[in-house]
Formats: C-alpha cells, structure tokens, sequence
C-alpha cells in the first residue's frame, strides 16, 4: 500500500505464455478516479495511437519508451514498472524516488518515460496506463544490453610448462547476451592441434593441449564479442621450456687454403641457452682476425655462424657448436678438410667438319664400285688397281700408258719392254716405300713381286 497513493485492485492479465500483474492506480487525493468526465469532442474516450515500441540501449545510456494517446481529454496517463509493480510517473509527475527516471509530455499526447545511465537492473515490461474504466494499457519492453568483459577468474594467466606436459587455457567472460569466445595466436600463425592439424582459431572458452612442445609456444589471445560493441581481448603467455638440441646442415666442409669458409650450426633451446664454438681441443674461439662468430636469434632457435676470413693449414680440423641453458646441453660437430689445388689444364677442343657428300656422289661412287668390282676385272687390273692407289698421281698416268701397250701388243721386242715395266713398277714400289713408313713398304714389295709373276705368266709376252 502507498497510503493515500495506493493501489486500490490487481488482476492478472494472462497474454500467450507470459502472465503480467496489471495495476489499476486510484488516486483518490489527487482526483485520479476511473469515473473522470468525457469529452464532448471524445465520445469513445481515449485510445493508445501506436502500440509502445521495445526498446534495446547498451548499459550506461539513456533509454526512451514512447506512449502516444488520442482524445485522452480529463484523463490521466501514468508509467509502472510491471515486475515491481512500482508507480514511475503520474501525468507529468515523477513518483518514484529513482533520480534516473524522469518524463516529457508533447502536446498532451506523447508521454515519453526517460530513464538514464541504463543499468542491466533496468531490463524488464513497462506499463502506459490511462484511468478509464474499466482501465486501459498497453506494454513494451527495455532490454538492457552489456559488452562483454573478460574476467581476471577463472581465465588463465601466463603460463610456463615444461615439454610433453598437458595445459588448459581456460576464458572466462561476462556480457549480454553471452559472449562468444574465440583463441588465437597473437602472431597470427595456425594453431597447433593434435597431430599435424592446424587452425586459424578455436571456439570456446577452454583450450586442452595434450603433450604440448616448443611448437605451441607464444602468446594466445581469448576473445569475447557479443554483437556489441567493442569486442575485448586477453593476452595469454604460454612458455615452453626444454632443453637444447642442435642440428648440424653438413657436417663435412672442404675448403682450399686461403679460401674464406663459414660453419653453421642452428640451436633450440627454452630458457636462452649459452651458445659457442670451440677447437677439437677444447678451446673457445672468440672474435678476432681469423675468426668471426656470429649468433641470430629467433624466438627460441639460434643460427650459430662462425667465419674463418682465410683458411690455413693449421685451421683443418674438427669444430664444435656448443649450447647450454638450466635444463641440459648439447653439441654438434662439423670436420673441415683441405681440398687440393686443382693441376690439371684446360683442354682444347677442336672441331673437324665432315665433307658433306650429296645424295648424286653417293650413287656415283656406289656404280663405280660395282664396275671395278674384283669379279669384273681381269687380274692384271686387280693388281693395276692396286698399285695404282698406293702410288702418285703422275706414276698413275705411267702405268695407264703402260697398261696400254700390253693389251694393244704395239712395238716389237715385246719381251724387253715387258721387262721394262716389271723394273719400272719395282722402281716406283722401292720409291714409294721409301717414302712410307715400315709397313707400307712391306706392302709394296709384295706387290711388286705378284706383278712380276703375272708379267712372266702373260701370254702375249710368248
């Protein structure tokens, strides 16, 4: 009860599934009666113009819920809040003690309810009531609307694990509506998953990591949105410790002296290790003239580079890349060898071009063939032939000249001019021999004896 100001009935409206506690206000002190007088100019009283809009705002603004009455005359308009059942305005009075709530009438027909700073405690039905009877009303709802906000508990802060362990990343998130959360890699690479499986990014508010290795560290983002703005983020550290490894790219390098050569090595390790290179010995080498070690980070890998600006006899040998951090060390090792001065020089190539035979010469030298073929000749032009291709161009024409006198049978005294040819055809083979090597000498000589039977054997020298 509100005294003078008190509700005086209650009903329950039940509308679909939702049931509203509609109040009916009498106040009796201020005249506010259901038997108010009509209008001339209203005889079916006043009605609502336009149903009352809902009404969304984000938490922290002003929220306006609008009332439009036609030929409300002697009649009064007032606002309730429904789950409370709390009076909030009466005409253009405020009766709530709330310092937030405030009203504006325009041409006593808009009766517009202001609510400012909205707060989620604000969400619920409001009521437009006019005091007519029996009573009319009509309802909207204000829907209060907060961007999401990541909470420090139970989300996750920085972690540091040890390899092949399991982690949970865990987000925590408040807002309204329920925000959605979101994990990806600040660096913006795939998401390791199990397997060889990646992703851009993973849904939902915790993130497992069975067996996680050096490839799952960095820094992971959980991020919560709703639809209203602005969207928040969380940086989430995740750290990986193992020991070192190093992997060595060749392991055997040949150099000449005074060649410069570079060694490589690449090292993983989480904490930072210790990184150098040492001699078989055991000595550590530092930067000087002759060598030049250089370290590249990346993250977690290390490229260990060590310069030898020009290479010795006593540089040969046997070099160690070493790293060490809290967990553990290890090394590699890389043999560097001499390679000789190369002795050998250059050959020169030379070309011959090939005597180009046309296709007529080739059948040219095919019909010559098969007329001086030994089946077509007579043996005196075998050995003719013969001689006649190991011999000079002008002891040729000789012998054609000759080689005519026999078969003509011309000149008397045949027999001293078949001796004749048999001393000049042994001339010319001693000749020709003597210009030939060992051989072709031998050849020759065999040559000139096969004449010299033929010649006796000849018949035409009987």
């Amino acid at each position: 009860m509100l005294g003078k100001r008190g509700i005086i009935n209650a009903n329950l409206l039940h509308g679909g599934s939702n049931t509203v506690r509609i109040i009916v206000l009498v106040f009796i002190a201020n005249g506010f009666s259901a038997t108010a007088e009509t209008s001339p100019n209203s005889v079916e009283g006043p009605t609502f113009d336009v149903p009352i809009s809902n009404v969304t705002v984000s938490v922290g603004r002003e929220a306006v819920l609008d009332c439009v009455v036609e030929n409300l005359s002697t009649y009064k308009v007032a606002w309730l809040r429904v789950d409370t059942q709390t009076i909030l305005t009466i005409t253009n009075h405020v009766i709530t003690k709330n310092y937030r709530i405030s009203i504006t009438v325009n041409d006593h027909r808009t009766w517009r309810l202001h609510i400012r700073d909205a707060r989620e405690s604000d969400r619920g039905f409001y009521m437009c009531q006019i005091n007519t009877d029996p009573m009319k009303y009509q309802t909207g709802f204000l829907d209060i609307v907060v961007p999401p906000n990541i909470e420090d508990y139970p989300t996750s802060t920085d972690m540091v694990v040890r390899e092949g362990s399991n982690v949970t990343l865990q987000c925590s998130a408040t807002g309204s509506p329920k925000p959605n959360i979101t994990w990806r890699r600040e660096d913006g690479n795939l998401i390791q998953l199990m397997g060889q499986e990646k992703e851009a990014s993973i849904d939902g508010p915790v993130y497992n990591i069975t067996r996680v290795n050096r490839l799952h560290m960095g820094a992971y983002l959980c991020i919560a949105s709703n639809g209203v703005p602005p969207s928040v983020s969380k940086r989430i550290s995740l750290i990986v410790h193992f020991p070192p490894m190093i992997s060595v790219p060749n392991q055997l390098v040949g150099a000449r002296q005074g060649q410069q050569m570079t060694l490589e090595c690449t090292s993983e390790a989480y904490p930072k290790s210790i990184n150098y290179w040492t001699k078989e010995k055991g000595e550590i080498i530092t930067k000087g003239e002759k060598f030049e070690p250089v370290l590249l980070d990346k993250e977690y890998k290390v490229t260990m580079k060590l310069t030898i600006r020009s290479v010795s006899l006593a540089d040969y040998g046997s070099y160690k890349c070493i790293s060490k951090n809290s967990l553990g060390d290890t090394d590699g090792s890389i043999k560097l060898y001499e390679i000789p001065p190369s002795t050998t020089s250059p050959k020169i190539l030379t070309t011959t071009p090939m005597p180009v035979v046309s296709r007529a010469e080739k059948k040219q030298k095919v019909r010559q063939k098969i007329q001086t073929s030994p089946e077509n000749m007579r043996p005196n032009e075998i050995i003719e032939e013969s001689i006649s291709a190991s011999q000079p161009a002008a002891n040729k024409d000789r012998d054609v000249r000759l080689r005519g006198r026999h078969e003509d049978g011309g000149g008397g005294g045949g027999e001293p001019e078949r001796s004749n040819t048999r001393d000049d055809n042994a001339a010319q083979s001693i000749s020709s021999g003597s210009a030939n090597s060992t051989s072709n000498f031998k050849f020759l000589l065999t040559i000139a004896w096969l004449v010299t039977i033929i010649l006796i054997s000849d018949p035409r020298a009987t």
